[in-house]
């Protein structure tokens, strides 16, 4: 079924003008974008949502609007009051009866009560969260009339597909959820009677023709999405608004609409209850195209350090960074098999338990424990067996057994397994000894993760074992955030890529750095090299600025005459020059270019590589969401001796020996290149003097913690 545009309505039953959360928000999406309004009353909200009814019909455009409030009730409720059970008889009853004023005063209270007084007992209606009385509208919840249920169909679908969606009949309270429908069926009624014969309600009534359709909703649906965009700042009822609108239309403009809104339930339930899109059927609008979403870029003065710091302690650094830096790249949602090695965009939650039921663990035999005791145990066997993917139909009798194997779903009247090598079988028979402990050789659903629990969290960076969960969870696709693309930038004079003069150097900076982002799950961006002019540099980082999300550059970054890229950083960017207290690699040169933060790294190679994986390794992660990446390290016995002084923390290229000891590079010069491929990681020594002897525990930071 093919819509123009989308609008999705987060209605609110407030007592009072409201706006931000918990208040009325409407999304419109289009395939030119999407616009959310927050709307502080409800006679405001059913004006616009007039006048983007007009708007579509005036343009031609086919229009859904989707409200998130039940627009019926369970069977039993709209007879009662009107003698027909279809659900649009209960919205004539309401529109006639409840009113609401300009700002926000409602009698929709009196009319529960009205309702309640029309069974015996005190009626289904509950909650009420002002200080006054209103009469025959209980506070608690009551007991039910009878032949009334608490939730219609359309929840229980959503109920069993791990939902939780809540019941009509509460009013206040913690996920109440009846005042919305009260007060937004009316406006919907209005709506509807005021373009008859081209307004139609699915599925309460044929809506095939009709240019606009409304639709109810539930908001819960893309919760992953959602968080993402809470993550960014905004409110979750317009991340909620937004995320399904976008949803909505995408489903509408690829053909998934139509199975969306072709419900296997009999005509006259979903006349007399209604249904929400996505009912029974989540996993179809989890799977719908996500938006991309844009975080804030980051404040010019994110890098700078406090009056006064002159050489900045690695802690320190650190720290700043650490406070200062969020994520900058776009969301997106892929597949599971495209997954592996992206970083999560929002938490990840079971859409259903796994197991999702009741199985056994080992091949053996099924009964019921109650059925048991202790000493020989010796049942009928039930014609059949249930296997995994093959369940068995029927109910085993109490005191009988059936053949079960591993995996298989529990049958009714099973809760107990035997295994099959602690059995003796005929044909007909099983015999055991007892006792026999209950639920003996069984998962139970949920047991490793429920429906609904946090299985992944966003940061994670998915490994394989992540992916097996996930898949596990009903998860098949999942919001990443978009690889961050570092761009690599060499400069100097001196530097060439081929046929070196005796007074020029190869370019060894620029192939480390792009494989360092590779290996960080990032996107590398070769930006190439650049001679020390003003000009070419300036050229060059302008069009990074449109190609990347960081920059890392290699040389120029001290305060020297042919330092051009701190100079150009200073004079056109938001520099702030860094003396970290750290050898080697004392200076750094942070800045941003154009809102593109530029990280400018030593140009001894030695010291670039400590800079990167030491500074600028984590302050990435954080840029692309991964969270601050904190090296696992492992502290061990030295193979070395050596005398330090205090005030900065020193670095030293090492490895380890076949004994499980820590040697270190032959020389500590910075020119040495080889000591780093000789390497197989970094000793840390701490800020302060210290004297390490042969034996003396040291902190070893392998490789493979800082290129990964």
């Amino acid at each position: 079924m093919s819509f123009d545009r989308v609008i999705v309505v987060d209605w609110s039953a407030a007592g009072k003008p409201t706006t931000q959360k918990d208040s009325i928000w409407i999304a419109c999406a289009t395939p030119q974008g999407t616009q959310a309004e927050n709307i502080a009353t409800r006679h405001a909200a059913e004006a616009r949502l007039a006048t983007h009814i007009a708007e579509a019909l005036g343009s031609g455009a086919r229009l859904l609007l989707a409200c998130d409030f039940a627009f019926g009730a369970p069977r039993g409720l709209a007879e009662r009051l009107t003698g027909s059970p279809k659900a649009l008889a209960l919205w004539d009853w309401l529109a006639a009866r409840i009113t609401d004023t300009p700002q926000n005063g409602t009698n929709y209270r009196a009319i529960a009560a009205e309702m309640n007084r029309h069974f015996p007992g005190e009626g289904p209606f509950w909650g009420n969260g002002q200080k006054l009385e209103t009469a025959d509208l209980p506070r608690t919840k009551p007991a039910l009339p009878k032949g009334i249920s608490p939730f219609r169909r359309a929840e229980t679908a959503g109920h069993e597909n791990g939902l939780q969606p809540k019941t009509l009949w509460q009013l206040a309270g913690a996920g109440a959820v009846g005042a919305q429908s009260l007060t937004g069926i009316p406006m919907l009624h209005r709506l509807r009677a005021a373009h008859p014969g081209v307004v139609a309600v699915w599925p309460l009534e044929p809506h095939a023709a009709a240019p606009v359709v409304i639709a109810e909703a539930y908001l819960s649906l893309l919760k992953p999405e959602v968080a993402a965009l809470v993550a960014t700042g905004m409110t979750p009822d317009e991340a909620q608004t937004r995320t399904h609108a976008e949803a909505f239309l995408a489903m509408a403009q690829n053909g998934g609409l139509d199975a969306l809104m072709t419900i296997a339930e009999p005509t006259d339930l979903l006349e007399a209850e209604g249904w929400y899109l996505g009912a029974g059927n989540a996993a179809a609008v989890t799977a719908a195209p996500a938006p991309a979403l844009t975080p804030p870029r980051l404040r010019n003065d994110c890098f700078a350090m406090p009056q006064g710091v002159d050489w900045v302690p690695v802690d320190t650094a650190l720290t700043r960074l650490r406070e200062t830096l969020h994520p900058i790249t776009t969301t997106e949602t892929i597949s599971l098999a495209q997954a592996l090695g992206r970083v999560l965009a929002a938490d990840m939650t079971a859409a259903r338990a796994n197991p999702s039921q009741a199985n056994s663990a080992v091949d053996g035999y099924g009964f019921a424990h109650a059925s048991t005791g202790a000493g020989l145990c010796q049942m009928p066997l039930v014609q059949g067996r249930a296997a995994a993917g093959q369940p068995f139909a029927g109910a085993v009798p109490h005191g009988q057994a059936i053949r079960i194997l591993t995996g298989a779903i529990l049958p009714e009247g099973v809760d107990t397994v035997v295994l099959e090598e602690d059995c003796a079988t005929t044909a007909r028979h099983v015999a055991f000894d007892g006792p026999i402990k209950p639920r003996a050789n069984t998962r139970r659903a949920g047991e490793d993760i429920g429906a609904g629990d946090t299985a992944l969290r966003a940061g994670q960076k998915l490994r394989p074992p992540d992916l097996a969960l996930l898949a596990a969870i009903g998860r098949a696709s999942v919001p990443v955030y978009r690889r961050l693309r570092v761009g690599v930038l060499s400069t100097g004079d001196e530097i060439v890529s081929q046929n070196a003069a005796p007074h020029q150097i190869y370019d060894a900076n620029r192939p480390m750095l792009l494989a360092l982002a590779q290996g960080w799950g990032m996107k590398p961006v070769d930006l190439g090299h650049c001679p020390d002019d003003t000009a070419l540099i300036r050229d060059r980082l302008n069009r990074a600025a449109t190609q990347c999300d960081a920059i890392l550059t290699s040389g120029g970054a001290s305060a020297g005459d042919e330092d051009h890229v701190s100079r150009l950083l200073s004079a056109e960017g938001a520099l702030s020059s860094w003396r970290i207290a750290m050898k080697p690699g004392r200076p750094l040169a942070l800045a941003l270019w154009q809102g593109v933060p530029v990280f400018g790294l030593p140009g001894n190679p030695v010291a670039a590589l400590t800079c990167a994986v030491i500074l600028a390794r984590p302050a990435l992660a954080a840029l692309s969401g991964a969270g601050w990446a904190i090296p696992q390290a492992m502290t061990l016995p030295a193979a070395f001796a050596k005398s330090k002084k205090a005030g900065r923390r020193e670095y030293l290229r090492a490895r380890l020996t076949a004994e499980g000891r820590v040697e270190v590079f032959a020389s500590e010069g910075s020119g040495r290149i080889s000591g780093l491929s000789w390497a197989e990681g970094l000793v840390e020594l701490p800020d302060h003097a210290l004297t390490i002897q042969p034996g003396d525990p040291v902190r070893f930071l392998p490789y493979a913690a800082l290129f990964d």
